[in-house]
């Protein structure tokens, strides 16, 4: 198919627009704002936490944010990052967004928006894009070049066509991020039910003194699990690389949608893990991101290797995994509070080792394990089937973006699945 391109300003049913810069004494009352961590972690944006700040009628007149605008990143320390896109996708309220992002508002009548969002996430919009970064410490787009870039135009009815395409597994997807967000909710529920209220099975017979139930221990993290750190292969030594063996770096962990990683980018050799400070930990250790962005948590269904970055928490006695980790998840504030550092915070080994513990008995650490861990089983099995949905959009996508493929010959997956 041969479809037309266009100048993407001719699109516009306005004129694209920075975002807003106030001082801090505006901040953390109002409106909530778009800022660039949810651009990076979200394609669609609507209904997330976010920042507050106090904007005026008119000021949300020039900078609100309605649904279906493109938001692009102005900048980024890394290349990829600049002029990423994400939609605004059904807010539940007032939006705006930040000086750092570009808002564009498309002409409805000629332009579908969520066609042109996955159009600027395919490998033929990303290249446009690229084309018009610059900077070197700091990449970045300006809205002057974005305006200008060429895309294609299909007939305003195959661009809908395409985007129900995709929006097929996009919607598989985020119905599966929903499942997890409640089977992982359930498992947290229950840890609080049980540890913190103490409402634990049977709890109405046992006998409670200064808030510890009978049969429990006052402990340290270093009583019942083995905390060790990671460390990187040489970059000098590109054998190390490209091996058989898991390492995660943190950006692995703070990206991922749920408790339960499946899987890295990165490989090193065995010579690189043994080369390396870091330790090859067992398959279902804790992993916890200790520096910078602390509190992470990730379980691992294969065993992993981890960088710096990291304090790897393995218990020393059975089934006490799923309580350590709903127990961790509960501390982060805690944790964050207690680290130190001039540069960026890090929660040092030693203090995480002596971190007070209320330990329960070893029967209901057995039953909580019972009970919790099927629940991570089943994430697991939702995050397979939501990679698989990607891989399969993504390799649709260029097809389609480009016209190479008929929508109406498409064999869509089975929504009975999801």
């Amino acid at each position: 198919m041969n479809w037309p391109e266009v100048d993407f300003e001719s699109l516009f049913s306005t004129p694209s627009r920075n975002g807003v810069y106030k001082s801090k004494e505006h901040h953390g009352s109002g409106v909530p704002i778009v800022n660039m961590g949810e651009l990076f972690a979200f394609n669609r944006i609507g209904d997330q936490a976010m920042s507050l700040i106090r904007m005026s009628d008119a000021e949300m007149e020039k900078s609100g944010l309605a649904d279906g605008d493109l938001l692009f990143g102005r900048r980024s320390l890394v290349e990829e990052g600049a002029g990423k896109c994400s939609m605004v996708y059904k807010p539940t309220g007032p939006l705006t967004f930040e000086s750092s992002i570009i808002r564009v508002r498309l002409d409805r009548t000629v332009a579908d928006p969520e066609f042109f969002f996955n159009y600027f996430r395919s490998p033929i919009g990303r290249s446009r894009i690229r084309a018009i970064v610059g900077g070197a410490a700091v990449k970045g787009i300006r809205g002057s070049d974005l305006k200008q870039i060429k895309v294609h135009l299909p007939p305003l009815g195959e661009q809908i066509a395409i985007r129900q395409v995709v929006a097929v597994y996009d919607d598989l997807i985020a119905t599966n991020q929903r499942r997890i967000a409640l089977l992982e909710d359930a498992a947290r529920r229950l840890y609080r039910e049980w540890f913190v209220h103490l409402r634990f099975p049977g709890h109405e017979s046992v006998k409670v003194k200064h808030g510890v139930p009978e049969g429990w221990q006052l402990l340290a993290m270093s009583d019942v699990c083995d905390a060790v750190g990671g460390g990187t292969p040489s970059t000098s030594h590109p054998e190390y690389w490209g091996g058989d063996v898991v390492w995660v770096t943190p950006t692995d962990v703070t990206r991922n949608d749920c408790l339960a990683l499946l899987e890295s980018e990165k490989k090193i050799t065995e010579a690189g893990l043994a080369n390396s400070s870091a330790k090859l930990v067992p398959a279902e250790t804790i992993l916890m991101t200790s520096r910078a962005s602390i509190g992470f948590f990730a379980l691992m269904d294969k065993p992993a290797c981890t960088n710096q970055g990291f304090i790897s928490v393995m218990p020393n006695q059975g089934n006490a995994r799923m309580f350590l980790l709903f127990n961790l998840l509960g501390r982060v504030e805690e944790m964050i509070g207690l680290a130190t550092g001039a540069t960026f915070k890090e929660l040092s080994k030693k203090t995480f080792r002596a971190l007070p513990l209320l330990w329960p008995t070893a029967s209901l650490l057995e039953s909580f394990e019972y009970r919790t861990y099927p629940l991570i089983q089943q994430v697991r099995l939702i995050k397979k089937q939501s990679q698989e949905l990607a891989r399969a959009r993504d390799l649709l996508l260029p097809k389609l973006m480009s016209g190479q493929l008929d929508v109406s010959g498409i064999r869509l997956p089975d929504e009975a699945t999801a």
